[in-house]
C-alpha cells in the first residue's frame, strides 16, 4: 500500500503542495498564484478563499503527479506566512480592507500600517517584550489588532475569529480552534514558557476586550507543533483536497519555521546526526529568517525570542531575518537601465533574471570566489522594508554608494553581485549579535530559492566566516509541513525524531579566509558605515518625513 505524507506551504505569491515519503524523498510537488493587493507602499493584503482555492488545486495536482490516491495520504501539515485572517462568528471573511471588501480579509505579514500601533507599543516598556527581542515589530499581530480596532472598529467588533493563517488553515481543513505553539509564541506574544498569555500587557495597549474575553477570539486552546488536530480531515474539506476525510492533520507552523523544521538536525555529509543548536537554519525567500535554537533562553537584543517550543519541542528559539531578501534584490536590478535587455536575454535562456545575471557574472569574473570583487566600487544597504533584526527599526531604509551614469548590462552584474553582498552582510550582522550573547554557531543550513545560487552560498560563507550547507532536498519548506503531517500520523514520534528520518544536508561551501575574507570585512565596513549614514540622514529630515 502507497504512503505519502502532505506539506502544504503558503507563501507571499503563492500556494505549493509536495508529497514526500517516510523517508523524506520527495514525490511530487504543484503550486498556484494567489492574489496579492497592494494599496499603497505599507498595505497587503489577500482572501483566505481564494488561498484555500489555490490550496485545494495544487494538493490535487501533486497527488495525480506521484500517482498516487487520495487515500495514500497518510498525514498532512501546513505552514503559512504570519499574515492575519480576520473571520465573523460564523467562519465568514470579514473585510480587512478601506475598501470594506469582505473578501480581503488577510492582512499580510509583510504589511506595515501599523506602524504608529507599533511604536505606542514599544513606548509601554512592557516585560512581554523582552521576549520578542525587546521591541515589537509591525510584522506581528498585536499592533494590527490595535490598527482594526482604531481604524476599521466594526470589523473588530464582529470577528469571530482572529487567525494566524497557518492556524486558519488548520482550522478550516479539521474545524478545530486549536491554535499552534509557533504561531502563537511567536507573533502573537503568547508566553509558552508560561502557557498563557500576559492580560496586564493587552489591557496596558489597549486590548482589553480580548483580556477581558479570555483570549477566546485569538486561541485558548495552544498544542505543541504536529500535535494531531480534531477528528482529522472534515468530510468538506476532504472533498474540496481530494482526500480522505480523518487524515490526521498536525498543529501548524509559520512558513519560515517550517523551513526551520526541513532543515536543522538532519543527517550531515558523511554520516552522524546534526546538532540543531549548533546550526542557523537560514530561509531565504521575498525576505529571510535565521533560527537559531538553544537548551535555555537566551536574549538577543533585536533578534525576535526566545521563544520555547515554537520550532522543536523542548528547545528555545531565537529568531531573525531581513524583511527584504529577494523582494529588495528583484527590485534593485529592476531599476536598472539595462534590466529591460537582461530580462530579455534571460528569457531567450530560459532563464530568471538573477540566474542569468549570476551566469554573466560567474562569466565575466570565472569563479564564486572572484565574481565577489565585480561589486567592490557599489555599496549597497537594501532595507527597502526596514531593518527586522538586530536593530527591529522599521523606519530603516535602503541605500546604495557608487553610482554612476554606467548604463550596461556588465554594469547591472556589478549591481547584482553588490547587493547579493549587502544582503549577506546584512545576515553577518545577525551572526554577530548572535555570537556577542554567547552563542556559537557552526554552520548554516540554507533553504529557499536563493539558495540554490553557487555564487550566493559562496558570498553568504565568506562574509559570514561560517560554513553554508544546503538540505538535500529542494523543497525543505514544503518536507517541513509533510514531517508535521507524519508527526501527527505516528509515522515518527516526534520531530526530532522525523528529522533524523527525513533530513540530509547536501553540499557544504566553507569560506575561503585569506584574501576574501579581508575584502569582505572593508566591504562590511563600509556598509556599516552607509547603514549609518542613512540613520543620520533620517535623523535629520526626520521633522519632514511623514510617517
Amino acid at each position: 500500500m502507497a504512503e505519502a505524507y502532505l506539506g502544504i506551504d503558503v507563501g507571499t505569491g503563492s500556494a505549493r503542495a509536495g508529497l514526500f515519503d517516510r523517508s523524506g524523498r520527495l514525490l511530487s510537488a504543484a503550486k498556484r498564484p494567489i492574489r496579492l493587493w497592494r494599496e499603497d507602499p505599507n498595505v497587503f493584503e489577500q482572501s483566505s478563499d481564494d488561498i484555500w482555492r489555490a490550496i485545494c488545486d495544487s494538493v490535487r495536482e501533486a497527488v495525480a503527479a506521484a500517482g498516487l490516491a487520495g487515500s495514500d495520504v497518510k498525514g498532512l501539515g501546513f505552514d503559512a506566512t504570519c499574515s492575519m485572517v480576520v473571520v465573523d462568528r460564523d467562519a465568514r471573511p470579514l473585510t480587512v480592507s478601506r475598501s470594506g471588501d469582505d473578501a480581503r480579509n488577510v492582512i499580510v505579514w509583510m504589511d506595515h500600517r501599523a506602524l504608529d500601533q507599533t511604536a505606542r507599543i514599544n513606548a509601554t516598556g512592557h516585560k512581554v517584550l523582552r521576549y520578542v527581542g525587546g521591541r515589537i515589530s509591525p510584522e506581528m499581530e498585536t499592533p494590527k489588532l490595535m490598527w482594526l480596532k482604531e481604524r476599521l472598529p466594526d470589523t473588530f467588533r464582529r470577528a469571530g475569529h482572529f487567525f494566524d493563517l497557518a492556524d486558519f488553515l488548520s482550522f478550516r481543513a479539521t474545524g478545530s480552534l486549536a491554535r499552534s505553539v509557533c504561531t502563537l509564541t511567536c507573533k502573537w506574544t503568547y508566553l509558552a514558557h508560561e502557557r498563557r498569555f500576559d492580560a496586564d500587557y493587552f489591557r496596558q495597549i489597549g486590548l482589553e476586550e480580548l483580556a477581558d474575553e479570555g483570549f477566546a477570539r485569538i486561541g485558548t486552546d495552544v498544542v505543541d507543533i504536529g500535535v494531531p488536530l480534531g477528528a482529522g480531515l472534515t468530510e468538506a474539506a476532504a472533498e474540496e483536497l481530494g482526500l480522505s476525510p480523518g487524515t490526521p492533520v498536525g498543529a501548524s507552523l509559520i512558513d519560515a519555521h517550517a523551513g526551520g523544521v526541513g532543515t536543522v538536525g538532519g543527517d550531515l555529509p558523511g554520516g552522524g546526526a546534526g546538532d540543531p543548536t549548533r546550526e542557523l537554519a537560514f530561509i531565504m525567500g521575498t525576505s529571510s529568517c535565521t533560527m537559531t535554537l538553544t537548551p535555555e533562553p537566551s536574549f538577543v537584543d533585536g533578534v525576535w525570542g526566545p521563544y520555547y517550543g515554537a520550532m522543536i519541542p523542548g528547545l528555545w528559539l531565537l529568531e531573525g531575518g531581513q524583511s527584504a531578501y529577494g523582494a529588495a534584490l528583484d527590485y534593485l536590478i529592476a531599476l536598472h537601465p539595462a534590466y529591460p535587455a537582461a530580462a530579455r536575454a534571460a528569457e531567450a535562456a530560459g532563464l530568471s533574471v538573477p540566474d542569468h545575471l549570476e551566469a554573466r557574472a560567474l562569466a565575466m569574473a570565472g569563479s564564486p570566489e572572484a565574481a565577489a570583487f565585480l561589486g567592490a566600487e557599489l555599496t549597497v544597504v537594501p532595507e527597502f522594508l526596514g531593518n527586522r533584526s538586530p536593530e527591529a527599526d522599521p523606519h530603516a531604509r535602503g541605500a546604495v554608494a557608487g553610482l554612476t551614469l554606467a548604463s550596461s548590462e556588465e554594469n547591472l552584474v556589478r549591481l547584482f553581485v553588490a547587493t547579493l553582498c549587502g544582503l549577506c552582510y546584512g545576515t553577518r550582522q545577525i551572526v554577530e549579535a548572535n555570537r556577542a550573547k554567547g552563542l556559537s554557531l557552526g554552520a548554516i543550513v540554507a533553504s529557499g530559492g536563493a539558495a540554490r545560487s553557487p555564487l550566493l552560498r559562496r558570498l553568504l560563507a565568506d562574509a559570514t566566516g561560517l560554513s553554508v550547507a544546503r538540505p538535500e532536498t529542494r523543497e525543505p519548506v514544503l518536507l517541513g509541513s509533510a514531517m508535521v503531517g507524519a508527526v501527527a500520523a505516528k509515522a515518527h514520534p516526534d520531530l526530532r525524531a522525523a528529522a533524523a528520518a527525513m533530513c540530509r544536508s547536501g553540499e557544504v561551501v566553507a569560506p575561503a579566509g585569506g584574501a576574501l575574507a579581508a575584502y569582505h570585512a572593508a566591504k562590511f565596513e563600509a556598509y556599516e558605515l552607509l547603514q549609518r549614514a542613512e540613520r543620520q540622514t533620517r535623523a535629520i529630515l526626520g521633522p519632514y518625513l511623514e510617517r
